[in-house]
């Protein structure tokens, strides 16, 4: 299981643009002053998806790297608890970037084996991580998207 070709693998499906959009494509250019429009019929706004991407991943992150790690409350912990503004949407979108990168970081190195159990967690392997991170980004990543669709603000 442990291979170059592998890890190469995750990195791709982690920074997007195969088989679906990228972080970075969804949220350039978004129109500041819309953070927190909710188009009618959606239950949330473009920062409450973008919130709600950072601090899953950062639990994700956490989760793989702190042998103190606490579990989050579902679902009051996962998703922002205040409207968003301009700063508070471009650090969101930064902490995000970041985090991803320590996520890629994690993946590429030779010394995680990728089907070792976490050792705080119940079974939970590496490699299963950096999956559900993969796929839980692209889902709401392609809600994102749509959210931009329905307000008038892609392509």
């Amino acid at each position: 299981m442990e291979t170059t070709a592998l890890r190469a693998q995750i990195q791709q499906l982690l920074r997007g643009g195969n088989a679906h959009v990228p972080f970075a494509q969804a949220v350039e250019g978004f129109p500041l002053e819309r953070v927190n429009q909710r188009p009618q019929g959606l239950p949330y706004s473009a920062w409450d998806l973008l919130e709600h991407l950072r601090i899953a991943q950062r639990d994700i992150l956490d989760f793989m790297v702190n042998p103190h790690y606490k579990e989050p409350h579902w679902p009051q912990d996962y998703w922002p608890s205040r409207p968003g503004d301009a700063q508070t949407w471009q650090a969101s979108v930064h902490s995000f970037e970041g985090d991803l990168e320590r996520i890629i970081h994690l993946a590429l190195d030779p010394q995680i084996q990728l089907d070792a159990a976490i050792p705080h967690g119940q079974g939970q392997t590496y490699l299963r991580e950096f999956l559900l991170a993969a796929d839980h980004n692209a889902y709401h990543i392609g809600q994102l998207v749509l959210l931009r669709r329905l307000l008038g603000a892609w392509g």
